[in-house]
């Protein structure tokens, strides 16, 4: 076609904003509705295990049973709206914007240093605006790493110049991802910390550079954690985390409380769970930060074996669509970035439910799309709408 139509078989600087989002084949046949559907069902079910878990804590839900169940339906339906925006605005689009969003991040991470910083749950990794709103701007800070290094990565490659990312692009994309990265570790908050670095790696490893680089960050890495250790950086809550993570047995009613109240919580759910509603560690307010860090905790006592399991399946789709649109995609800047977000998904759910086993420390990181928390359901359905214009903006033929 010619003129100011579409062509369905090319990009081309037409097929952007509304007449790219509401053009004939462009959404019906073109967004991965499995991806859609499992995070859907993903927040559906998490409201759902929030308010079982929030309804009777008075302490917490202000005399109101349905405070947080509003306020995470209300998360979700703007999360879904930020979705629909980026697709809209389409990832090339934000390609163009890396260096202002990347600029915003940073200077949100720094103002947690600042008095405007807030500890919750032990992290100082909070804004606190006012009228109960608060953000965690390191939630956001990861859809910018992945933005920056694919745009840095991809460039040449895209362009046709090169083969694969060369040396010098590999280390000036490894130097904007380590400010932030830096910044976090200060707070310190070692659980985005960790989720980044390994979003770090899954952007290296699909971008094709050098296994050479690979190998050297993971021994980077390795000696990082011990300097870290070494020097003090961590507070002494986080030791201790490490601390009871080593040794189950240590101080049980103490810094070992937590992993060992969601351990009975979801050993008590059996097969089929004991009801939704009807658990007694979660109506017996036994497992802490139940809503949001311990999520998972809810639905293996309530929901049982069937029901967790159902939640990693939805977890599963959500990776297993992401991968192939990875795979699907003609440009490496889209490879890239669903490189990125396949790496944090995958290690952030890993580690939740992990930590809830007792497989995995006790690091502070909400569980995709069924933790309560704005930040983080923001963030992640933001991800969703990077994965879905990387679909929408693919040619038909891909």
């Amino acid at each position: 076609m010619t003129g100011n139509s579409f062509s369905v078989s090319g990009y081309g600087p037409e097929r952007s904003g509304l007449t790219r989002l509401f053009a004939r084949d462009s959404l019906a046949r073109r967004l991965d509705w499995p991806i859609l559907f499992s995070a859907i069902a993903l927040s559906l079910i998490g409201a759902a295990l929030v308010f079982s878990a929030t309804r009777n804590r008075t302490e917490l839900n202000q005399g109101d049973p349905y405070y947080f169940l509003f306020r995470h339906l209300l998360n979700t339906g703007i999360g879904f709206a930020l979705m629909i925006g980026t697709v809209w605005l389409g990832h090339r689009t934000l390609r163009t914007a890396v260096p202002i969003l990347y600029g915003i991040s940073v200077l949100l991470i720094l103002l947690v240093l600042t008095p405007l910083g807030a500890t919750i749950n032990g992290a100082h990794a909070w804004i606190v605006v006012g009228g109960g709103f608060s953000l965690q701007p390191s939630e956001f800070v990861k859809i910018t790493i992945i933005l920056g290094m694919a745009m840095l990565l991809a460039a040449r490659v895209d362009a046709g110049d090169k083969a694969h990312p060369d040396h010098r692009t590999v280390v000036q994309a490894l130097g904007l991802a380590a400010v932030p990265i830096l910044i976090v570790l200060l707070m310190p908050d070692l659980g985005s910390v960790m989720v980044m670095v390994v979003v770090v790696l899954g952007v290296l490893l699909t971008s094709g550079a050098s296994n050479r680089w690979i190998f050297g960050l993971i021994g980077t890495g390795a000696l990082g954690a011990i300097a870290v250790w070494q020097l003090g950086v961590l507070d002494e809550y986080q030791i201790n985390r490490f601390a009871a993570f080593a040794n189950p047995e240590l101080d049980p009613a103490g810094v070992g409380y937590n992993t060992n109240q969601a351990r009975i919580a979801i050993g008590s759910g059996g097969l089929l769970g004991t009801g939704l509603f009807k658990g007694s560690q979660t109506t017996g307010q036994f497992v802490p930060e139940q809503q949001t860090d311990f999520v998972f905790t809810v639905a293996g006592e309530e929901l049982g074996f069937v029901g967790a399991g159902l939640i990693i399946l939805l977890l599963g789709v959500v990776l297993w669509r992401a991968c192939r649109i990875a795979r699907e995609t003609t440009e490496l800047y889209g490879t890239i970035v669903a490189g990125g977000i396949i790496a944090w998904f995958a290690f952030q759910a890993f580690e939740n439910i992990g930590m809830t086993l007792g497989i995995m420390p006790v690091a502070g990181l909400p569980l995709p799309f069924v933790s309560y928390g704005g930040s983080s359901m923001f963030a992640v359905w933001v991800a969703v709408g990077l994965l879905q214009s990387i679909r929408v903006e693919r040619p038909m033929s891909a």
